[in-house]
Order: structure tokens, then sequence, then C-alpha cells
């Protein structure tokens, strides 16, 4: 019998600028501080786009088009999955600005990597920027986490 689980649906968008350089966020949040990319939550009644389109405006005051799903992340805590859907687009108009989220800037993607990331995040790079993955997950094995890139 199947059983359904319950998923708690997020994005991230990679936007980049066609010059070598992408939009980065330097998070606030204690939970997971650090650089990364825009994004958030889902709410309910939005499309997958919808919501990446809403959470970069939100955050950068970028009204983005034609977020390209590129790939997804993934794990189970507590009984929930958690599913980030990844998304790209150098599609975009208005002013950037920063929000409560955290500063926000356009970084050459060259020095992305050795930035301060949020943890496990340069794995979440792998997928944006390697078209032959297309998804980032963890497996808990006894008391340790491992990360899966395939």
């Amino acid at each position: 019998m199947h059983t359904p689980e319950q998923v708690i649906f997020t994005n991230m968008c990679m936007v980049y600028d066609g010059q070598g350089n992408v939009l980065v966020q330097e998070r606030v949040d204690p939970k997971w501080p650090g650089i990364v990319f825009p994004g958030g939550h889902v709410e309910p009644g939005e499309t997958f786009a919808q919501a990446v389109i809403r959470e970069v405006q939100e955050e950068t005051g970028l009204t983005i088009r034609q977020p390209r799903l590129c790939g997804v992340k993934h794990w189970h805590k507590r009984g929930v999955r958690h599913m980030v859907l990844l998304y790209k687009t150098g599609e975009y108009e208005g002013e950037l600005h920063s929000s409560e989220e955290g500063r926000v800037w356009w970084m050459p993607l060259s020095d992305l990597p050795a930035a301060p990331l949020a943890d496990n995040f340069e794995n979440m790079l792998q997928v944006f920027l390697n078209d032959n993955l297309s998804e980032h997950t963890f497996r808990l094995d006894g008391d340790q986490w491992f990360d899966i890139l395939t």
C-alpha cells in the first residue's frame, strides 16, 4: 500500500548577467548563514515557477523571467521530505536591493567557490553548473550524513 509523504517545497535561483557574474545573497538566518542564491518557500496555490519569481523579487528587487528548472536538492528530516527546486535564468529587470533576508550583490562566478558559502552550498552549486547533474541529496547512515550528487 502506498503511503503519501509530507513534503515542504522551497526554491533557489541562480540569476546570471551574461558577463560572468551571478546574483548572491549573504543570508543572516543563523540556521543557515552564508552566501547562497536567492529563494524561499512555495506558498499554497502557487506554481513552482510563480514561487521562484516571487521569492527572487522579494529578496532582490529583480523580476526574473523564464526560470529554468535545473535540478533538485532534497532530504528527510523528522518524517518530512524537504525539497529545494533549483532554477536558473539570465533574464531579469528591475533595480537591485537587499532585504531582511540578507545583503545581495553581483559576484564573479569564478570567485564564488572561495567565498564564505552556506553549509553544503558548494554541492548545490555543482548541480546549477553541471548539466550532467540533476540531484543533490543527503543520506543518513547510522549517525553520519552523506552528500550524494547524481
